[in-house]
């Protein structure tokens, strides 16, 4: 699989974390994927085959070719149709806020198109993405759309960054009251704000950070045991650990650990 990352422009660089590209051919792309939770939302172009993504009552739908995926709270379990060629625009928690045309909350674990959210600007810029011949060009393309539909980033609350950022480099994880503490703000206040800018609530993100930095240690290292993960990541014990663990990813530590096509798709994967 040939999986590569960019950096965005600076005028975007505040809400766009990066763009990517996958791609695959069919026979060496995994059956079924798990994508993992990881605190951001993001627009996909589909320029190779379709996707089809399956439900928690074990039917599935075919993915669109261009679409924004709202915030996880849960595993989504997706599966190619054919060969993968798909390029990502990741945001950063609340970067897809000045650009929505619905309540980002209403997105949460939904694929919603980009004529849905856009109009007929959104099916033009789908189609200019699919049919252009790099990534350089469905870059340019995306940024044009992007800027051209940026007119006003002061949309984001202060207090809503500042606290993203304590959470992005806390080495723990920190209660709501901790967090309202830090920012000065009334705790339901700041719930409110975190649902309407991010789609999920402080301890939400939270929570999903540090499961993400426990999978990176998955990824790229062989931890000890996984009581040494757990508390490496600031768990309280095993069994917490292994509770969030399942949570997200729909699989206990170990048998994530153990089937390897499961982690090839995970969002947040930066090698």
């Amino acid at each position: 699989m040939n999986h590569q990352i960019y950096k965005p422009h600076q005028d975007l660089s505040s809400l766009v974390e990066c763009y990517w590209t996958l791609e695959s051919p069919k026979e060496k792309t995994p059956g079924k994927n798990t994508i993992v939770p990881d605190g951001s939302m993001k627009m996909i172009f589909h320029y190779g085959d379709l996707y089809k993504q399956y439900l928690e009552d074990g039917s599935c739908v075919v993915l669109p070719k261009c679409f924004v995926i709202g915030q996880l709270t849960r595993p989504l379990e997706v599966e190619p149709t054919g060969e993968t060629g798909t390029f990502f625009v990741r945001f950063r928690p609340y970067g897809f806020l000045p650009f929505t045309t619905i309540p980002i909350k209403e997105m949460e674990n939904t694929a919603v198109s980009l004529e849905q959210l856009f109009g007929e600007d959104g099916k033009e810029i789908g189609q200019e993405i699919l049919s252009a011949d790099s990534t350089s060009e469905r870059i340019k393309l995306i940024e044009a759309f992007l800027l051209s539909r940026l007119t006003d980033t002061a949309t984001i609350d202060h207090i809503v960054k500042s606290t993203v950022e304590t959470i992005l480099t806390a080495s723990r994880q920190l209660s709501v009251e901790e967090l309202s503490k830090q920012t000065n703000t009334n705790r339901r206040q700041l719930v409110r704000k975190f649902s309407s800018a991010i789609g999920l609530s402080p301890k939400q993100l939270s929570k999903t950070i540090r499961l993400q930095a426990s999978l990176k240690v998955l990824l790229n290292e062989e931890p000890a045991s996984l009581i040494a993960l757990a508390y490496q990541a600031e768990y309280y014990d095993q069994a917490h650990f292994i509770k969030d663990f399942k949570e997200f990813t729909g699989l206990t530590p170990k048998e994530f650990y153990g089937d390897h096509l499961k982690m090839s798709l995970i969002f947040d994967r930066k090698d």
